[in-house]
């Protein structure tokens, strides 16, 4: 049998990991059965080991007690098979026009390939997760998207049809606080159904907002490829009112591909969310950090900041 080392001789990194455990206590009792959404970003799921990395701390939300659902998109990944296959695809106000050809294609992959693979990290780091699509159990009815854009030689709008895209027109949450319940943790690609049965792209964040706003969740967590919202002098803000959010945008601070993301923030606490977060997925142990340290690493927006 080995002797204990004395208490001068402890391992530095051994104690400093011990000291953040310790600190992290009274976080992880904070969100103990409670749901967070983690909107996990196609460009975040680039990186094999960072997906390694996400997927064990998902399962680690699940074994302190917390509820993790997640919401995976798949850009990148729809992009790539569409190019393989040559079928054109365009975009308009950053939504993918999605026409008969190329819904099969996005549901192949986001339903398909890319959700499995979340599926089975989690599974191979422990947890017991289960892939689901919103056509699953009619978990996310959807209705079509339109948009309204104006001739540059008239004031007439013109209607722009999209295909079949979509918005969560309902989130049936019963499906999952059901799975839930059974210390399941649910994958759900960003895929709808409509009155007819048709199939629908939705944004992924889009999805992620309704689905937290359907349970209730404490947290909604949008991991993407940017550090947050950043001011006019390009710093990172570590929180926001909905009020202040708002402003931001009406100021132009907050623009292009950053305000549908906080829009999808400020539709998930009115629906009943606590907050939201905007993270860099890249960063390693992003949610964690988030979590169940004193200050996370993204932009956090809730209804009113503490103390007002």
């Amino acid at each position: 049998m080995s002797e204990k080392s004395p208490p001068n001789q402890i391992d530095a990194a051994a104690a400093a990991k011990a000291v953040t455990l310790s600190e992290a206590l009274p976080y992880m009792r904070r969100y103990s059965g409670k749901t967070i959404v983690v909107k996990y970003g196609g460009h975040a799921m680039g990186d094999t080991s960072i997906a390694e990395m996400f997927a064990r701390d998902v399962v680690l939300l699940k074994q302190v007690g917390v509820n993790p659902i997640v919401v995976h998109g798949g850009g990148p990944q729809i992009g790539q098979m569409l190019e393989r296959l040559k079928i054109k695809s365009s975009f308009v106000d950053g939504l993918r026009v999605t026409d008969k050809d190329t819904v099969e294609i996005v549901e192949m992959v986001l339903s398909g390939s890319i959700n499995k693979e979340i599926v089975a990290a989690i599974n191979k780091a422990g947890g017991k997760a289960i892939g689901l699509s919103g056509k699953d159990a009619d978990l996310i009815r959807a209705r079509k998207i339109s948009k309204k854009r104006a001739e540059s030689d008239s004031n007439i709008e013109k209607v722009l049809d999209l295909g079949f895209v979509g918005e969560p027109a309902a989130v049936d949450a019963a499906v999952l606080e059901h799975l839930i319940r059974s210390d399941i943790i649910p994958v759900i690609a960003p895929i709808g159904v409509g009155d007819h049965g048709e199939t629908y792209n939705i944004n992924a964040d889009t999805v992620a907002g309704a689905v937290a706003g359907a349970v209730k969740a404490v947290r909604l967590l949008l991991l993407t490829d940017v550090t947050g919202v950043l001011d006019q002098k390009k710093k990172l803000v570590h929180e926001l009112s909905v009020a202040e959010a708002k402003a931001m945008i009406s100021a132009g601070t907050i623009s292009g591909g950053m305000i549908p993301k906080v829009e999808t923030c400020i539709e998930a606490i009115a629906a009943g969310v606590e907050a939201s977060v905007i993270i860099d997925g890249r960063v390693p142990h992003a949610i964690l950090l988030e979590l169940f340290a004193a200050h996370g690493v993204g932009t956090l927006i809730r209804r009113r900041k503490r103390g007002h």
